[in-house]
C-alpha cells in the first residue's frame, strides 16, 4: 500500500510507493519494510508520434519514429538527481533513521548509468536495488518484465556515491575558465583587473584569512 511519509515537524516527506508489512495474529505490525519504485524520465515528445498515428491507424502499424529530432528517450541523468537522489535524501534518510529496510525497483538500462555501488553482504544490506529488464516473449508477442540482478549496499555509502559527482582534473576547468575571461577581455577591449578575492573582504576579515 501507498502511504505518506511525515518528518518530526509534520511535513511530508513524500509517498512511499509500497510498504511491505508482517503481522501477527491479532493483526499488529510487527515489522515493516519499504519498495520504491523508480521511473525514469523521458526527454522528446510522444504527443507527435502518437498525432501521426491516429491519422490512419491501419496504415501505421510499422510507423517508425526515431528519426525525427524530439523522438522520446531516457533522460538518466535527470531521473537520478532530480528523482532518485531526493527520494533517497528525504524518504530514505527517514526510513534509514528509524532501522528499516528500502528496496528500490529499478529499469537495468538506468541502474546502468549510476555510479557503481559498494556491494556488501544481505546480512549487513540497508538498501536492496532489485534490477529489472524488459525480454521479448515469444509465447505471448510482447514482452514481460524479469529479475536482472539484486544489488545489496549499505544506505550511506549507496547515497553518497549517487549524490556525489566523482571530480575532474581542476586544471582543465582553470583552462576553460581562463579562456573565457580571455574572450571577454578581448570582445570589451578592457585590460584585466588585477585586485585579489580578498579586496572583497574588510581589513579585518582579510586578515582572518
Amino acid at each position: 500500500m501507498e502511504t505518506r511519509l511525515y518528518d518530526r515537524h509534520g511535513k511530508s516527506a513524500g509517498n512511499i510507493d509500497i510498504v511491505l508489512v508482517s503481522y501477527d495474529d491479532a493483526g499488529q505490525i510487527t515489522d515493516f519494510g519499504a519498495l520504491e519504485i523508480q521511473a525514469v524520465y523521458i526527454s522528446g515528445n510522444i504527443r507527435k508520434p502518437f498525432t501521426a498515428y491516429m491519422r490512419d491507424p491501419a496504415n501505421q502499424t510499422d510507423l517508425d519514429w526515431s528519426g525525427k529530432k524530439d523522438y522520446p528517450r531516457a533522460d538518466y541523468l535527470s531521473s537520478s538527481r532530480k528523482r532518485l537522489a531526493p527520494q533517497l535524501i528525504y524518504k530514505g534518510g527517514i526510513l534509514n533513521a528509524w532501522g528499516r529496510k528500502i528496496a528500490v525497483a529499478v529499469d537495468s538500462a538506468f541502474f546502468a548509468t549510476l555510479p557503481t555501488l559498494t556491494q556488501v553482504p544481505k546480512e549487513q544490506a540497508d538498501v536492496a536495488w532489485l534490477v529489472y529488464e524488459l525480454q521479448s516473449s515469444n509465447k505471448q508477442g510482447g514482452y514481460r518484465i524479469v529479475s536482472n540482478q539484486i544489488v545489496y549496499t549499505q544506505f550511506t555509502t549507496a547515497l553518497q556515491r549517487i549524490t556525489n559527482a566523482d571530480p575532474g582534473a581542476e586544471s582543465d576547468f582553470l583552462r576553460l575558465l581562463q579562456r573565457k575571461l580571455d574572450e571577454k577581455q578581448l570582445s570589451s577591449g578592457k585590460s584585466p583587473k588585477t585586485s585579489s578575492l580578498l579586496d572583497a573582504f574588510t581589513p579585518d576579515e582579510a586578515s582572518e584569512e
